[in-house]
C-alpha cells in the first residue's frame, strides 16, 4: 500500500497490545481512526482525522518496553529491544532503512512501549537510519518515573563508556494520553540536532498547532511588500510557511540554514570582516571568511546540547558525525585541518542566537585517532565570545602553514 515500505510478519498476540496503546491514545486526543493495519504486519501503519479535522498518517517501528533484570547490567534499567523475526533471518545483511516519507504525509516513530505501566519512549528514527536488529535501546528507572509523573519528559541517552562513545541522541517519553503531541513532535523535529530535538521537546506547546493568522494584530503586518520569489513561485508568504511546514526534508533544511544563516549576519557585521559567505557544499564547512584582508577561513557552525555539564556548567558539543565510513570508525571525528574556525550556537540552551568561537587546534585530541579531534567537548574559557580572537589565530595559523 506504501511504495517502497518494507513489511515484516510479527506474531499478533505479542504486538496486539502496542497497537492498542497508540489507538487508545489517539481516541483519547479526540482522534477518529481512518486505518490500521494488522498487529501481525510491521511497522505499524495508522491513519487518523484530529478532532480539528487534520488528516495524519503514522508508520510505527514499535516494540515492547520492559524492566528485565540482566546479568552485568544496571539494576535499575528498562530497555526495549529493535528486532523483527530471529536473528537466522538476517544472517546474510542486517541493515535495515526505516521508512520515510519523501512527501511529508506520513510520520515516522522508533519507539518502545510499557502497556501495562501506559508509557513509550522514544528514539530519533534518522539517528537509527539505517539501523541493524537486535540492538537494545536502554533507559533507567528514574527516566519511566519522571515520565509517568509529568506525561511527558526528555533526555539525553547515556553514552555508551569508552573513548568511541556513540553520538548522543535525545529521547523523549511521555504517557498514552500524550502519544498524539509525540506524533506532532517527531514530525517537526525531523533531522534537527540532539539539542534542537530537546529543545523542541520541551517547548512542546509549540508543536500544538500555531496562532490562527487573525489572532495577530493588523498593524503587526504594516504594509504589504511583495518578495520576487513569492512572485517567482505565485504564492503568498503563509502558502510558502505552509508549504514548509508540510514537508518534511524541506523543513529540516530550513532548520539547518537558520543558525548558519544567523551565524553568518552576525559575522558580516563585524568591524574588520571584508568577505563573508555561505558555503553550499556537501562536507564542506559553513561560512568563507576573510578578516582584515588576511587569508580565507573557513567556519564551521555547531550546536550545543540542550543540558549543560553537570560539573561545571558549561554548554557540551558533540563534535563529530553521526555516521562513520563503512570499516573506518575514527571517520566519524573531525580533524583540525577540516576548518580553521568553530563556532558554537548556544541557541538550545540560551534560546538565542549567540555564539562562540575556537580554533581546532585547541581543542582536545582524541585518545583512540589519531590527528582527529575528541567528541565530547566543553565550550570553556578556549572559547571566545568575540569572533575577531579566533579570527586572528586562525589567520595566523594559515599563514605559518603557507
Amino acid at each position: 500500500m506504501i511504495l517502497g515500505l518494507r513489511h515484516y510478519a510479527t506474531k499478533a498476540s505479542a504486538r496486539e497490545p502496542l497497537l492498542r496503546f497508540m489507538l487508545d491514545g489517539l481516541r483519547a486526543a479526540g482522534c477518529r481512526v481512518l486505518f490500521a493495519s494488522p498487529p501481525d504486519r510491521a511497522p505499524f501503519v495508522i491513519t487518523l482525522e484530529t478532532r480539528d479535522g487534520e488528516r495524519m498518517g503514522i508508520v510505527a517501528y514499535a516494540f515492547l518496553a520492559t524492566r528485565t533484570p540482566t546479568r552485568n547490567r544496571p539494576a535499575d534499567e528498562r530497555s526495549f529491544q529493535i528486532k523483527y523475526g530471529s536473528k537466522a533471518d538476517y544472517a546474510d545483511d542486517n541493515a535495515h532503512v526505516l521508512w520515510q516519507d519523501p512527501l511529508g504525509l506520513f510520520t515516522t516513530l522508533l519507539i518502545g512501549i510499557d502497556p501495562k505501566e501506559g508509557f513509550f519512549v522514544a528514539v530519533d528514527p534518522e539517528a537509527h537510519n539505517p539501523t541493524k536488529f537486535f540492538i537494545r535501546v536502554e533507559f533507567k528507572d528514574e527516566h519511566a518515573e519522571e515520565v509517568l509523573r509529568q506525561g511527558w519528559h526528555a533526555w539525553e541517552r547515556t553514552r555508551r563508556a569508552g573513548p568511541m562513545a556513540e553520538p548522543v541522541e535525545v529521547l523523549v517519553g511521555g504517557t498514552r494520553d500524550t502519544f498524539l503531541d509525540l506524533v506532532r513532535f517527531e514530525r517537526a523535529a525531523y533531522g534537527l540536532a540532539p539539542g534542537d530535538r530537546q529543545l523542541l521537546a520541551d517547548k512542546r506547546e509549540l508543536i500544538r498547532g500555531a496562532r490562527p493568522i487573525e489572532d495577530f494584530p493588523a498593524e503587526a503586518t504594516g504594509v504589504e511588500v511583495v518578495h520576487p520569489l513569492l512572485r517567482e513561485l505565485s504564492l503568498g508568504a503563509e502558502d510558502v510557511l505552509e508549504l514548509i511546514a508540510g514537508a518534511r526534508r524541506l523543513k529540516m533544511a530550513v532548520r539547518g540554514w537558520v543558525a548558519e544563516e544567523h551565524l553568518r549576519a552576525t559575522l558580516a557585521k563585524l568591524d574588520g570582516i571584508t568577505h563573508c559567505e555561505r558555503l553550499d557544499v556537501e562536507g564542506a564547512p559553513d561560512l568563507l571568511i576573510r578578516y582584515k584582508d588576511g587569508p580565507q577561513l573557513t567556519v564551521e557552525c555547531k550546536n550545543v546540547l540542550r543540558v549543560l555539564n553537570k560539573t561545571f556548567s558549561l554548554p557540551r558539543i558533540d563534535f563529530q558525525r553521526t555516521r562513520a565510513a563503512k570499516g573506518d570508525p575514527c571517520s566519524r571525528y573531525y580533524a583540525p585541518s577540516d576548518f580553521d574556525v568553530v563556532a558554537g550556537c548556544l541557541h538550545a540552551v540560551t534560546e538565542r542566537w549567540e555564539f562562540r568561537y575556537a580554533i581546532p587546534t585547541s581543542l582536545d585530541p582524541h585518545q583512540k585517532c589519531p590527528g582527529k579531534l575528541a567528541s565530547n567537548v566543553l565550550v570553556d574559557k578556549r572559547w571566545v565570545s568575540e569572533p575577531a580572537l579566533a579570527f586572528e589565530a586562525a589567520a595566523a595559523q594559515v599563514e605559518s602553514r603557507a
